[in-house]
């Protein structure tokens, strides 16, 4: 690719072919700050999510449910940062899509998939914590590993048969130019896709957090009262408080969440053709950060967290049976 053309020339992504997209201009300093900015957000999101999965996946103490809604996550995060942030990157900084029609679509289908993913999976951890919180005499037969495992695969299958729907019956053939990847969708197919995808989840957890939170201020509320009096502190109301201090932590994620995408349903609802290429890439980019914001809010509140990544990093210790 040629980056030396001079500025009076108008630089096309596929040169050869009469409709093919005009290619943005940019200096060999703007690219090389542009690839090494991306490649390093790319890379320190694959490394802090496979430190969750390989945290929650080596050490058996971290096998319980919550935290097998956590690795889920973090492999769709790790995926986000593994495939969607390279690609995305090389379209925003060439502004062009060089690798065909049927890769396109592809790629349009695994990043939806991994985002439909993440969302199902915040669902699903709002939907651990209101039983372990609200419910939590039913918690260890209600919300087993068994079941907890063949929801997530279940909620994978589903999204990916979602998606793989969307992009098949959606047409991309009216391109404004060749060069492009993107899917052009109906007014009825954006509504549809924003109730799915974004409105009745979000409903959910936000429902779910409300009565979370209540009763978690509720509880905290007694703990304190009992600890002040100088009562004993049972072991069921200790397990009642850190079950408050995980919902807490796991409802920092979902505000993190939805804060990164709404945004992006926001312009692709109105169709704002007046923001900048620049502002709507900013928007579309912080759907992907959000994939590297989540392992730093778990090692932020998550004491087990930071203790299985030291011993991951000490490579004496984690080989030890202990």
């Amino acid at each position: 690719m040629d980056y030396g053309t001079e500025d009076h020339e108008t630089q096309y992504c596929f040169p050869a072919i009469n409709s093919s997209c005009i290619k943005t201009k940019r200096s060999t300093h703007e690219y090389n700050i542009m690839y090494v900015f991306f490649s390093l957000l790319s890379v320190w999101t694959v490394f802090l999510n496979l430190l969750v999965i390989i945290s929650i996946s080596h050490f058996k103490k971290l096998h319980t449910p919550t935290n097998m809604l956590i690795l889920s996550l973090a492999v769709a995060d790790l995926l986000v940062g593994l495939i969607g942030m390279p690609l995305e990157a090389i379209r925003l900084i060439e502004t062009c899509w060089y690798f065909g029609d049927i890769f396109c679509r592809l790629f349009l289908i695994i990043m939806g998939l991994l985002f439909s993913t993440s969302l199902s999976n915040l669902v699903l951890i709002a939907v651990d914590r209101y039983v372990a919180v609200c419910h939590p005499l039913l918690y260890p037969q209600k919300i087993t590993m068994t079941r907890t495992i063949t929801i997530i695969c279940v909620s994978w299958f589903w999204s990916s048969a979602y998606n793989i729907s969307v992009v098949i019956t959606t047409s991309q053939s009216k391109y404004k130019c060749y060069g492009e990847c993107t899917i052009m969708t109906t007014f009825t197919w954006t509504i549809i896709d924003l109730f799915l995808s974004f409105l009745f989840p979000c409903t959910i957890i936000i429902t779910f957090y409300l009565r979370i939170f209540y009763v978690a201020h509720h509880q905290v509320k007694v703990i304190n009262s009992l600890m002040r009096s100088g009562k004993h502190l049972t072991e069921g109301s200790a397990r009642r408080k850190s079950e408050s201090k995980a919902a807490l932590t796991l409802g920092i994620i979902v505000t993190v969440y939805l804060f990164c995408w709404i945004p992006y349903y926001s312009l692709s609802l109105t169709q704002n053709t007046r923001l900048t290429a620049a502002i709507a890439y900013f928007i579309l980019w912080m759907v992907y950060i959000n994939s590297a914001l989540n392992p730093l809010i778990y090692a932020i509140f998550y004491p087990w967290f930071r203790t299985s990544v030291k011993h991951i990093l000490n490579i004496s210790k984690i080989f030890k049976p202990a």
